[in-house]
């Protein structure tokens, strides 16, 4: 039989731990070989032992798990971690798995979904349930909307390049007129299509597009 996924539990609260530990001793695959009550005495006895898993509460005092997190992906990358929370926080869960959470659970979870999420993290890295998902999906939905409400690919005449050129240099529409040669009402005209080509909301946005596309670099103009 093959060694048993080792497991450290970090958790303020000692009934916590201690129910964890006994619903896990059942299991044979799974052994708790260490317990921590905040992020700092963690990373102590990290220094000595190496478990393969880690259950990482959110609040705990003097170091939380937030800020220990990153300390543990740091030095450890090969640790999985799982991270318990009393909350359902969707922009905290899609934080955290940016910081290298490999799963994210509520603290009233049943002992087997904590098994089976050891398991998971420890054979496929990630281990994702309802919580993960619905957080991953939403942070996805908006930054999609985000990219879509400034596209980088908008097609742009050469005419209509010149002018948010040059309404990235503030000049006036009658100064811009003068440079291209054509009528201010004319320069309206192409300055309301660019809106509308790259979807800015306004002269703020189109400088946004125009540095986002490449079209201007994004450092100050030196005099």
């Amino acid at each position: 039989m093959s060694e048993p996924i080792k497991v450290i539990i970090a958790d303020d609260h000692v009934l916590f731990r201690a129910g964890v530990k006994t619903a896990m001793s059942i299991h044979k695959d799974v052994k708790v070989i260490g317990e921590a009550d905040n992020g700092m005495q963690l990373l102590s006895i990290l220094k000595h032992v190496q478990p393969d898993v880690i259950l990482l509460d959110i609040q705990m005092p003097i170091m939380d798990g937030i800020a220990t997190l990153p300390e543990i992906k740091s030095n450890y990358p090969d640790i999985k971690v799982i991270m318990l929370t009393m909350h359902n926080d969707h922009s905290m869960i899609t934080k955290l798995m940016e910081l290298g959470a490999n799963s994210y659970l509520t603290k009233n979870s049943d002992s087997e979904i904590i098994y089976q999420a050891i398991k998971t993290v420890f054979e496929q890295e990630f281990y994702f349930n309802q919580l993960t998902n619905k957080a991953l999906i939403d942070g996805l939905r908006l930054k999609r909307q985000a990219e879509a409400n400034l596209p980088v690919d908008a097609k742009l005449s050469d005419k209509e390049i010149t002018v948010l050129r040059l309404i990235c240099e503030e000049k006036s529409t009658k100064e811009i007129a003068d440079e291209v040669e054509l009528s201010p009402r004319t320069v309206e005209a192409i300055r309301d299509k660019l809106k509308v080509k790259t979807g800015a909301k306004s002269l703020a946005g189109l400088v946004m597009y125009a540095v986002k596309s490449g079209i201007i670099e994004s450092r100050p103009v030196s005099n």
